[in-house]
């Protein structure tokens, strides 16, 4: 399943659509476009900070493209068996075209090694996120009460899990 490139950290997979996607690791010259697409697809993003934070912390951070255009991102942590992913969006324009499953995958099998669960947080009102979760193994766990800002309130998030049996590659 992974074909590694040229680079070794630069990965290609292709949608259940045939579209070819290019995953490699984030760098500090794409914060901007990565921040960018984070402001659009969010109602209350992540800051370009928050983005800096985690490459400097060495969070697993990938971003997806095709042609060089950047079409999503990732972040996650790894430490002590278990895994997190903190983050994960795709550009507006290319939501529905397969590209948030294989991000997903790929951090599967990124962790895989490092961690025997992945874990995740959702919003209860992103049913496209929570379809794409359970078609990946994912299973809801636990609800953190009141923790996304959402307008004039708050909203709660599902907390999900996947098991990883370390053969995710």
């Amino acid at each position: 399943m992974t074909a590694p490139s040229n680079s070794s950290r630069t990965y290609s997979r292709t949608t259940a659509k045939g579209a070819v996607v290019i995953l490699r690791p984030m760098t500090a010259a794409d914060l901007d476009v990565v921040a960018a697409i984070e402001a659009s697809v969010h109602s209350h993003p992540w800051s370009r900070d928050s983005f800096t934070s985690s490459l400097a912390a060495g969070h697993d951070c990938w971003v997806a493209e095709a042609g060089q255009r950047p079409l999503g991102y990732l972040v996650a942590a790894a430490g002590g068996g278990e895994a997190e992913l903190l983050n994960i969006s795709v550009a507006a324009a290319d939501q529905g075209q397969g590209i948030g499953a294989v991000l997903l995958d790929f951090v599967v099998a990124q962790v895989a090694p490092k961690a025997e669960l992945l874990f995740l947080e959702v919003r209860p009102s992103n049913a496209a996120a929570i379809d794409l979760y359970h078609s990946r193994g994912f299973n809801e766990v636990g609800v953190r009460p009141n923790y996304y800002p959402r307008g004039g309130g708050r909203e709660d998030a599902l907390i999900f899990a996947r098991v990883l049996s370390g053969d995710e590659h």
